[in-house]
């Protein structure tokens, strides 16, 4: 899987360059100088805004717990899906294990996350609908809408199976554990057991359900704003109805490319096809696929440094514990056991 994580990332990339050769890097440098620093420093504070309500979305799941974990959660989690070359998943393993460090159990925070994703997707369907209700309204007569129609229909009822998977699905692996030996069930039944309990209990939360759905729609929206401003300030303004429809098609597509890492060269090939049905230039659409790049880097990169500084700092304190509670005993770490039972 590794592999093929790679060569989509090499292709993709492949890609990228490809497209920038055929319409002209200079073209596309242009594009985003109109765009200007002002225009990129106001859609980085639009994202930072944007992350921090999806860190809330993800909070009303975990009644009690600090928002600042979540927050920082989440920032982590994108930070790990957009810059650091994995899959979507690998982010949220991130996000996982930063907020189960700051003291939340692993089984809630593993938990919560799962529906958290669940509720993004969803909200991203609803919004996908959305823009198909508006490129119906803009275009009768596009033959994209049947198409599109399909692939919303089959994702829906993925999502669907996804949630019954979460409710019901343990049963079922359980039984798979007990086919595969005693062992196995006994290794795999409490720590499948605490999950499946942390999961219902999130399920039952049905106010956050619904906060936490709505809160991702909001984002998802909010999304569409950044591109509109975007264009408003490299003098290339477009309806917000027609972003939001460039928009909800582009993330229907990077869904489906899941397994691409940061959907590399998928992401820009999609905002040419799609942005030139509604009159945007594919030098500007190279140029916003850049842009959002570039501020996934900005935000992205000093998060993880601080991350990666977080995380060296606890496990140089679980040495130096170690080597003080070895100090102690009058032994070194390092002694063979023998010499240590003598």
């Amino acid at each position: 899987m590794r592999i093929i994580s790679i060569i989509s990332a090499i292709a993709g990339l492949a890609l990228i360059g490809g497209l920038l050769a055929y319409f002209g890097a200079g073209a596309v440098i242009r594009s985003l100088l109109a765009v200007g620093w002002t225009g990129f420093s106001a859609i980085c504070l639009i994202h930072l805004a944007v992350i921090s309500v999806m860190g809330i979305a993800w909070r009303v799941l975990v009644p009690g717990a600090p928002l600042w974990v979540f927050l920082w959660g989440r920032l982590i989690r994108d930070a790990g899906s957009e810059v650091l070359p994995f899959s979507q998943m690998g982010g949220c393993v991130l996000g996982a294990r930063v907020v189960t460090l700051a003291g939340v159990p692993g089984t809630i925070a593993a938990a919560s996350m799962m529906v958290d994703l669940t509720l993004e997707f969803l909200a991203k369907l609803a919004y996908m609908v959305l823009g198909l209700i508006l490129l119906v309204h803009l275009r009768r007569d596009t033959p994209v809408a049947f198409p599109v129609t399909i692939g919303l229909t089959t994702t829906g009822l993925f999502a669907v199976a996804f949630v019954v998977v979460q409710r019901h699905g343990f049963d079922l692996f359980g039984r798979f554990a007990r086919l595969l030996g005693r062992r196995w069930a006994a290794r795999m039944a409490a720590a499948a057991a605490a999950f499946h309990t942390a999961l219902v209990q999130t399920h039952q939360r049905r106010a956050g359900l619904w906060v936490g759905f709505l809160l991702h729609l909001v984002c998802w929206i909010a999304s569409a704003v950044q591109v509109w401003i975007a264009l408003r300030f490299a003098g290339a303004p477009l309806g917000f109805g027609t972003i939001l429809v460039i928009e909800s098609l582009l993330y229907g597509v990077r869904t489906v490319a899941f397994a691409i890492p940061n959907a590399v060269g998928v992401q820009e090939g999609a905002y040419v096809l799609i942005g030139a049905t509604f009159g945007l230039t594919p030098e500007m659409a190279l140029a916003l696929s850049l842009m959002k790049r570039a501020r996934d880097l900005v935000i992205g990169l000093p998060a993880l440094g601080v991350w990666q500084a977080v995380e060296g700092g606890r496990i140089w304190r679980h040495i130096v514990a170690l080597r003080r509670r070895t100090a102690g005993t009058g032994t070194s770490s390092l002694q063979p056991l023998s010499r240590r039972k003598l």
